[in-house]
């Protein structure tokens, strides 16, 4: 039976008051708590809608939109074919509509259910991986066209979202940006074949969670020696450049260690270095800004790895400032 505060004796009621604050105080924060908890899964559930409102609206676009990704592909790099003796025949542009349709279908429905992007990655790797080596096996160059294609198809849709929703439906975007331009599932495959102990592997396991890291400080780095630099797309303070400069040191990084785990140097060869001649000119990227990224990039290597891992890297970085030196990509001819 509940007993009158007031009557007791004065100890024990200075005991249970200091015993009650805490108590209060806590059942007080639960109460909070929960309302904030709840407050959260109508956000959440609110957050859910929009998404797939905004999903089912730029599904019904999709058609239309890999028809202009292609026409702006095409704009910008048919000279290209015609110049690196491209066989048209490897590019069916129906194929690729076809493929940019299927892959943004899926990024739209996991955007729409609200799929972690890390988890979208992984489930959307192979089906990219894949279509990343059909493109590729009779000419590495290819890719350059089916990812411009992509690119240019996820603008188009997230100029058609609502500025709330953009930074959030980029990221899943931004997803099959990267297994487009970069040969992830090359590098999984090489690194496969090394024991889990291979001082290769190890060296390339050191850096690799550092990729982005080192993309992000090397693309600040530059932004702030060219302060002025404008490329086709804008500047490289501009929100999609800078995307666009992580991504690329990304993917410099990535074909680096298909190097080192594969022990040769063709993928730079037979697909980095055509792909960078197809592109940079035409969007306007000057080699001089190629050749500061590929320098500070070594600085990373060197500072972030023991000498002797760093020494697996070295053949190849040397390999790669040479076919981008002055002496082969002067920028007056651009």
């Amino acid at each position: 039976m509940p007993h009158n505060l007031s009557l007791l004796p004065e100890p024990v009621r200075r005991l249970e008051t200091v015993a009650n604050q805490p108590f209060s105080e806590a059942w007080a924060k639960k109460y909070l708590r929960n309302l904030s908890e709840q407050d959260d899964r109508i956000e959440a559930l609110k957050h859910s809608e929009i998404a797939s409102e905004v999903a089912t609206t730029l599904k019904q676009a999709l058609r239309t939109t890999s028809l202009q990704a292609w026409g702006r592909t095409e704009a910008l790099l048919s000279q290209e074919m015609i110049r690196h003796q491209i066989d048209p025949e490897l590019i069916d542009p129906w194929e690729v509509a076809k493929d940019t349709h299927n892959i943004y279908q899926a990024a739209l429905s996991a955007y729409a259910q609200q799929v972690p992007p890390a988890k979208f990655s992984t489930k959307i790797a192979r089906d990219l991986g894949k279509i990343r080596q059909n493109y590729t096996e009779n000419d590495p160059r290819v890719i350059g066209f089916i990812s411009m294609q992509f690119h240019y198809g996820g603008q188009i849709l997230l100029n058609l979202t609502p500025p709330t929703q953009q930074a959030s439906l980029s990221a899943y975007f931004k997803v099959i940006d990267d297994h487009l331009y970069m040969p992830l599932q090359r590098a999984y495959q090489a690194a496969a074949e090394y024991a889990y102990d291979a001082p290769p592997l190890k060296a390339v396991q050191q850096i690799l969670p550092l990729c982005s890291e080192i993309a992000t400080k090397i693309a600040e780095r530059v932004m702030q020696m060219y302060p002025n630099y404008q490329s086709h797309t804008g500047r490289l303070s501009n929100t999609n450049v800078q995307i666009s400069s992580v991504r690329d040191i990304e993917m410099f990084q990535v074909y680096l260690w298909v190097c080192v785990l594969e022990n040769n140097i063709s993928a730079i060869q037979q697909e980095l270095f055509p792909l960078c001649v197809m592109l940079y000119p035409r969007l306007k990227v000057r080699w001089e800004l190629v050749r500061q990224l590929i320098h500070l990039l070594g600085i990373e290597i060197r500072s972030r790895l023991e000498p002797e891992q760093a020494a697996y890297f070295v053949p190849y970085y040397n390999s790669l400032w040479a076919m981008f030196s002055p002496e082969v990509l002067p920028d007056e001819k651009l």
